[in-house]
């Protein structure tokens, strides 16, 4: 008989809500879910924000963010949790169970040492000296692949990347040897190239322990490499469960078929035609307090009605880039021009008709809003600002741009609360068409959103630039989004442009190292393909 870790029967989780000026509403986050999880082998959550994963995740903690109610029964070694005291969960919680948070950014305490971190429940729990918790948080330093593993506890939180950030809180989790590690995105704020060697040392480290996880996440491509079988939750209900391999390969439910096949777009890439509306030439640029140039000669176009991408990593400078286009960062050497004249170096010395022309859409939406905003207010300021509209004129422009972006009158009254996070970033790229820009810089729109929300992002981005003619920089470093939607790519790193050209040259062999990184880092959804792109790697 199988060796049964976590067995959850019939879960449901409820909170009330207090809509202002309505009366009090019950709502039910999660609906009778049951899954089990056996000794040693990894269960992957998958669905998209809402659906219910890290909520039902949290609960082999005994665990529920704050005022939500838990009803069934949550087994973990025998035990039914629910029916603990809060003496027994705080017993359970950093011993037999441990989790490893999305951002290890936010979750470490930047005035401690990694390893006063990484070892604290270990001595909290009394499971281990210091000296031998100390030891075994350097052995697991090791198995992760992290730098210089006998002093790398020593640093602190800012003195590390995010990828050996994220490895570190995992080193944390795995340190006490508990029987169950919830993983809750740990990956999905990291580039590609960082994310396969999290991934990689994740893996290696659940099969040279044998701990139990779970492993919640949006990205099935993801999960497939990691898991021995996974749940696709949709609503806080269960929609399909199986092998990870009858997931990817024959799914059952429309659902999940929608999962698998995500990222389906095909985009014929459009030939430049007339002069560029861009021209960034021989550009640099640097930061007051850094030591050099974070931007070297950096030389691109883009013409009218296009997609430039700019794909690379982390710290690459993509950002950067487009904070120098729009003035924020004065390039100290080099020009842009704009509509074929100079564009100004900074901020302030542009007329309004040319910061109306060159928009932007951020990678955040939650905090590119007002929160005490409505939506109608949100897209009318640029309607004011640049053509002074006001009153029924601009509400009815705000109406029509809504219809634009598929959302409809029905949306104009509501505050960002009150918005899906693919609701959010809809409303912001109807505020940067309000202005009738010819460029938006588009900077990692879909990098915080779920597969299919990002996918119907994508679309509506080509159905506009189709109708206005407007032209996206779109910077990313997902290389299934740059195949989805440009028409020319510029790869960056360190600071430099590596390769550039039209989609298909840059995409076609012979590649440079970096991009061919670059390439064998994007998850596919296939078994096997983690172990394929590091032997690639190494080859």
């Amino acid at each position: 008989m199988a060796d049964t870790l976590l067995d959850i029967r019939n879960l449901t989780i409820e909170a009330t809500t207090y809509p202002p000026g309505e009366a009090p509403q019950d709502i039910t986050i999660v609906n009778g879910v049951s899954l089990t999880l056996e000794r040693g082998k990894v269960l992957g959550l998958i669905g998209e924000s809402g659906a219910g994963k890290s909520t039902i995740g949290l609960s082999p903690a005994g665990y529920g963010r704050g005022g939500i109610r838990l009803s069934g029964e949550v087994w973990v070694n025998g035990r039914d949790i629910l029916q603990g005291s809060p003496k027994e969960l705080r017993q359970l919680r950093g011993k037999a169970v441990c989790y490893v948070a999305q951002s290890a950014a936010a979750a470490f305490n930047p005035a401690q040492t990694l390893m006063e971190q990484v070892i604290e429940t270990t001595l909290l729990h009394g499971l281990a000296t210091r000296k031998a918790a100390e030891a075994r948080a350097v052995e697991l330093f090791k198995q992760l692949g992290l730098p210089d593993p006998e002093h790398f506890g020593s640093r602190y939180p800012h003195q590390v990347s995010g990828g050996q950030l994220q490895r570190a809180m995992t080193a944390m989790a795995l340190c006490p040897e508990p029987d169950l590690i919830i993983f809750d995105e740990p990956t999905t704020a990291l580039d590609v190239t960082t994310q396969i060697d999290v991934l990689a040392a994740i893996k290696h480290a659940i099969k040279t322990t044998g701990v139990g996880a779970l492993y919640i996440t949006h990205d099935l491509a993801v999960v497939a490499q990691v898991a021995d079988d996974i749940l696709v939750l949709r609503h806080g209900e269960k929609v399909e469960m199986g092998s990870a391999a009858q997931i990817i390969e024959s799914p059952q439910q429309p659902y999940t078929q929608a999962l698998v096949s995500v990222r389906s777009i095909e985009h014929a890439p459009k030939p430049p035609t007339g002069n560029p509306l861009l021209t960034v030439d021989n550009v640099s640029a640097a930061y007051s307090n850094s030591k050099g140039n974070v931007l070297e000669g950096i030389s691109m176009s883009l013409c009218a009605g296009q997609t430039l991408a700019i794909v690379g990593e982390s710290g690459s400078g993509k950002s950067t880039l487009a904070r120098a286009i729009t003035g924020l960062l004065p390039p100290n050497q080099g020009q842009f021009l704009f509509d074929g004249q100079p564009l100004p170096k900074t901020l302030g010395a542009r007329n309004k008709d040319t910061l109306r022309e060159l928009q932007m859409i951020y990678q955040m939406a939650d905090v590119a809003m007002n929160p005490r905003h409505t939506v109608e207010t949100i897209i009318g300021r640029p309607l004011t600002f640049y053509f002074g509209l006001k009153g029924k004129a601009r509400r009815k422009r705000v109406i029509e741009l809504l219809e634009e972006i598929e959302l409809g009158e029905g949306f104009i009254d509501r505050y960002p609360a009150e918005l899906s996070g693919g609701q959010k970033q809809r409303v912001c790229i109807a505020r940067a068409l309000a202005a009738k820009p010819k460029l938006i810089i588009c900077d990692e729109v879909t990098s915080a959103l779920d597969p299919l929300v990002a996918d119907g992002i994508l679309k509506l981005l080509l159905r506009l630039q189709a109708k206005e003619n407007v032209a996206y920089l779109f910077i990313t470093h997902d290389l299934a989004t740059v195949k989805a939607i440009a028409d020319s790519i510029a790869v960056m790193y360190k600071g430099e442009v590596v390769r550039y050209g039209s989609r298909e040259t840059v995409l076609s062999p012979p590649f440079d190292d970096y991009t061919q990184q670059l390439l064998a880092s994007v998850p596919q959804m296939k078994l096997g393909w983690l172990e394929e792109a590091l032997e690639t790697r190494a080859n």
